[in-house]
């Protein structure tokens, strides 16, 4: 569905449902509450580019054991990612070329976790403070005494829950949008 996250999104908040308890056997109403989050789905990345004028290559004799053949090259390998400052370093192969290519899959590797670490990030932004409680919910579904679902922000309100829990949803969709670009709109102007 194209712009499904966009459209959706104005479902996330605290919905309760009012009944007679199937789990009572006196009959009682019960109240319960859902958080409902909706969130957009992220393709994960599990490999980077990374542009060569981004790393500086730095050069120098490995130091510690190994022989002779150590301390004479310059096998040693120093990487720094400029844009972010990451620095890798790598002597544990005798090639300059062995060293680097290692170097480079460990920055790879940082540069991943720090991408899926902002897009985490960037997902926990989208979530909204779904705590459900009294006074808190967005939208009531009540089948007893009476039949009805009604959101709250809106009051766009249907006497058919029924109708709602198979899926019939599209006019509490449009008043939620309407809704939130009435209050993006009083919040340019405050």
């Amino acid at each position: 569905m194209p712009y499904a996250y966009g459209t959706l999104s104005v479902e996330s908040g605290t919905h309760r449902l009012v009944r007679i308890s199937p789990f009572d056997n006196q009959g009682r109403r019960q109240t319960s509450f859902a958080g409902v989050e909706v969130l957009p789905v992220t393709e994960q990345t599990d490999h980077i580019d990374i542009p060569e004028n981004e790393v500086r290559v730095d050069v120098y004799r490995s130091s510690g054991p190994g022989g002779q053949s150590v301390n004479t090259t310059d096998s040693a390998v120093r990487l720094t990612h400029i844009p972010t400052g990451i620095v890798v370093t790598c002597q544990n192969e005798k090639s300059q070329l062995q060293n680097k290519a290692s170097a480079l899959r460990v920055l790879q590797a940082r540069l991943l976790e720090r991408k899926r670490q902002e897009e985490q990030a960037k997902l926990e932004g989208l979530k909204e403070n779904a705590a459900g409680s009294w006074g808190d919910q967005m939208r009531s579904y009540v089948l007893h005494p009476y039949q009805m679902v009604k959101d709250l922000r809106t009051e766009q309100e249907t006497g058919n829950p029924s109708a709602v829990f198979d899926g019939e949803l599209d006019g509490f969709i449009e008043a939620g949008i309407r809704w939130r670009k009435q209050r993006q709109l009083a919040g340019d102007g405050a």
